[in-house]
């Protein structure tokens, strides 16, 4: 094997920026932010969610990035800051990476992603399994 996923990982968090929990709750409060929440529904089902974090699907990542795609999300305006995150890190910095390398300029990730906001006791709300 060439790279570990633990090495794309490390690699993908030397180029993008790694927020702290109290920088994503700073930016979330201070609005033009879309945070975006990549885990699973049964992991937003089980564990809750970030208020305000919208669901979106990370296989579909790239197509919804893209505003030349069918299947664009208005969540990934270039006029607004774009924060990902998932349980712990590794799938935030990833996509945090492809969307820098997909021309967007202000995307970040929380570093340590749901378990770190979860460890500092920020507010949480409860999922439907459907999203």
């Amino acid at each position: 094997m060439a790279k570990t996923a633990a090495q794309m990982v490390a690699e993908a968090k030397s180029r993008i920026d790694n927020l702290s929990v109290d920088e994503v709750a700073a930016a979330v409060a201070g609005g033009n932010v879309s945070l975006i929440d990549l885990r699973e529904p049964e992991e937003r089902a089980r564990q809750g969610m970030i208020p305000g974090a919208v669901p979106i699907s990370r296989g579909m990542l790239e197509f919804y990035a893209d505003p030349t795609s069918a299947y664009h999300r208005p969540e990934f305006d270039p006029g607004k800051q774009i924060i990902f995150h998932c349980a712990g890190g590794g799938r935030s910095a990833l996509a945090a990476d492809t969307l820098k390398q997909m021309g967007y300029d202000d995307v970040a990730h929380l570093e340590g992603g749901f378990g770190a906001w979860q460890a500092a006791g920020q507010k949480i709300e409860q999922s439907s399994a459907g999203q």
